[in-house]
C-alpha cells in the first residue's frame, strides 16, 4: 500500500499524486470524474477516499464536484500496529516524517509550484482585464477628441490642425507616463513577491489536523498523535508550528486500514459551492444523481432541492 514519490524538486510535469475524500458510495462517480476531467492516472480508492495522479492545475482541479475536500499525498502506508505499546507506537508515527523525508521535500516542492502557477494565472487574468479597459477607455478618449476636433475644424481649419497636433503630443506623452509607471510598478510588486517567497522559505509555518479511527482511536486521541507528528516535523525541517494562520497545514488520517499523510489545497472544501445561496441536497449526491439521469444538453431541468 505504501506509495513512491518523485525525487524532492520534482515538478508537476510528470502527474502530482493526489487524494480526495467522498461520501460513502460515490467513489465510482469520483473515479470516473477524474478520469474524464482530470485524464487522471493511477486510479485507486479506499473507503471514502480516492487516489489518483494528474498533470492538471489548481483551476482544473477546482472543477470537482463528487469530491469533498482536495489534498496532495505525501504518503500512503500500511496502518500502524496498534497492538504494541504506546511508546512504540510514537516511534512509528515519527518514521512517518524521519523515514523518508524526501517525499515530504518534494511534496512541499510541488505544492509551492502549484500555488505559485496559480497565483500567476490569476494576476494575468487580471491584467489582461485592466488592459481591456484601459483600451476602452481610451477608444472613447480618442473618439470624444475626434468629435470636439470635428467642431471645431469647421469654424476655424488652420487653429484646428494646430489644436489636433498639441492634443497628439500630450496623448503620446501620457501614454508614456502611464507606461514607465505601469513598469515601475510591476517591478516593484515582483520584487517584493520576491522578497515574501524567499522569507516564507525560511519561515514555513504548519499545523497539522489529524483524524483516528477504529483501533488507533481506542489507544490516542486526535491530540496526541498532532502533538507528537509535529513535534518531529519541527525537530526535523525546522519549521514553526502556528494553529491560527499557518502557511501550511498537515492532514494525517489514521485507522486499521491505512495511515495517509496530505496537503490540503483549498482551505473552503470542494463541495461547497460559491453560488449556492440556499442549503439543499448535499451537491456532490445532487450531482451523483444528475450524472445518472444522463440528462442532454438543452433539456429543461426543474431542481429546487439539488443544488449541482
Amino acid at each position: 500500500m505504501s506509495e513512491t514519490r518523485g525525487e524532492p524538486g520534482s515538478g508537476t510535469e510528470a502527474g502530482a499524486r493526489f487524494f480526495c475524500t467522498a461520501g460513502r458510495g460515490l467513489e465510482p462517480f469520483l473515479m470516473r470524474e477524474v478520469r474524464a476531467r482530470l485524464a487522471a492516472t493511477e486510479v485507486e480508492y479506499i473507503s471514502g477516499k480516492v487516489f489518483f495522479t494528474t498533470c492538471s492545475d489548481l483551476n482544473m482541479l477546482k472543477k470537482l464536484k463528487s469530491a469533498e475536500r482536495l489534498f496532495l499525498l505525501i504518503k500512503k502506508q500500511f496502518p500502524l500496529i496498534s497492538s504494541v505499546s504506546k511508546g512504540k507506537l510514537f516511534n512509528e508515527m515519527q518514521r512517518l516524517i524521519n523515514e523518508d523525508p524526501g517525499s515530504w521535500l518534494n511534496a512541499i516542492s510541488i505544492w509551492k509550484n502549484l500555488l505559485e502557477l496559480d497565483a500567476k494565472k490569476e494576476k494575468l487574468s487580471q491584467r489582461d482585464d485592466n488592459q481591456l479597459k484601459r483600451k476602452v477607455g481610451e477608444n472613447e478618449i480618442i473618439i470624444a477628441k475626434k468629435l470636439k476636433i470635428e467642431q471645431m475644424q469647421k469654424i476655424e481649419e488652420n487653429r484646428d490642425c494646430q489644436l489636433e497636433k498639441q492634443i497628439e503630443e500630450e496623448t503620446l506623452e501620457q501614454r508614456d507616463v502611464t507606461t514607465k509607471s505601469e513598469n515601475f510598478q510591476e517591478e516593484f510588486q515582483n520584487d517584493i513577491e520576491k522578497a515574501i517567497d524567499t522569507h516564507n522559505q525560511k519561515d514555513l509555518t504548519f499545523r497539522v489536523s489529524c483524524r483516528c479511527s477504529g483501533t488507533i482511536r481506542k489507544a490516542f486521541t486526535a491530540q496526541e498523535v498532532g502533538k507528537v507528528i509535529g513535534i518531529a516535523i519541527m525537530k526535523h525541517f525546522g519549521w514553526k508550528a502556528d494553529l491560527r494562520n499557518p502557511k501550511l497545514e498537515i492532514f494525517i488520517h489514521l485507522n486499521d486500514v491505512y495511515s495517509v499523510v496530505g496537503i490540503p489545497m483549498f482551505r473552503v472544501p470542494l463541495a461547497s459551492r460559491a453560488y449556492i445561496k440556499t442549503a439543499g441536497l448535499r451537491s456532490t449526491i445532487a450531482w451523483a444523481m444528475a450524472s445518472l439521469a444522463d440528462i442532454k444538453w438543452g433539456t429543461f431541468l426543474l431542481a429546487p432541492s439539488c443544488p449541482f
